[in-house]
């Protein structure tokens, strides 16, 4: 469950760099409901309307830079779905509930960015994002194992600029992104 959750977390700091709203961009996550009654350790997440408000406008009045870059760039933001499912035994859970989620995936407007399989605990990892015009307006993660199931769900066009000027700092992950500026040096 350290794991998974330490997995959640990285998620989730590298989706913050959001800031626009797009309804299409949402996950049905509603078949994963009864999930919860069998699994060992579950974790929730649902950060959208008066939380989000909230944290935009605490990190809006900090005077710490990085912050108030990270609150630009979630100012539009919807929201951030998280659902994390750690079962005792394999196959506790039935593969096609989590196939349903990826399913939606395959629909317009969805854009795989990442797959990898694994025979080792049959391990299936999924990156999709969705586009509307020139702008990512949705990200979503799709991780499954023979024990564990864990989906993030992004709502909001992400600035992948904002994004690369922040990692490495405020627990960000340090990546490199081609951003299309020229590098300083």
């Amino acid at each position: 469950m350290k794991t998974q959750l330490k997995f959640i977390l990285f998620a989730l700091f590298v989706m913050l760099p959001v800031s626009a709203a797009a309804q299409t961009a949402r996950l049905d996550l509603n078949r994963l409901a009864g999930l919860e009654a069998h699994a060992r350790d579950v974790v929730e997440v649902n950060v959208e309307g008066k939380i989000l408000d909230l944290a935009k406008r605490v990190l809006a009045k900090t005077n710490e830079p990085d912050a108030q870059k990270v609150s630009k760039a979630i100012s539009g933001l919807e929201a951030i779905y998280v659902r994390a499912y750690k079962f005792e035994n394999e196959n506790e859970f039935n593969m096609a509930d989590v196939d349903q989620i990826r399913a939606q995936l395959l629909t317009p407007g969805w854009e795989r960015l990442a797959n990898a399989r694994s025979k080792k605990n049959n391990q299936k990892v999924d990156v999709y994002t969705m586009f509307t015009g020139n702008v990512m307006s949705g990200v979503a993660v799709v991780v499954s194992e023979s024990k564990s199931i864990a989906i993030v769900n992004v709502i909001g066009p992400i600035d992948i600029e904002m994004l690369a000027e922040l990692s490495g700092r405020m627990n960000i992950p340090k990546f490199e992104i081609e951003t299309g500026k020229p590098d300083k040096e």
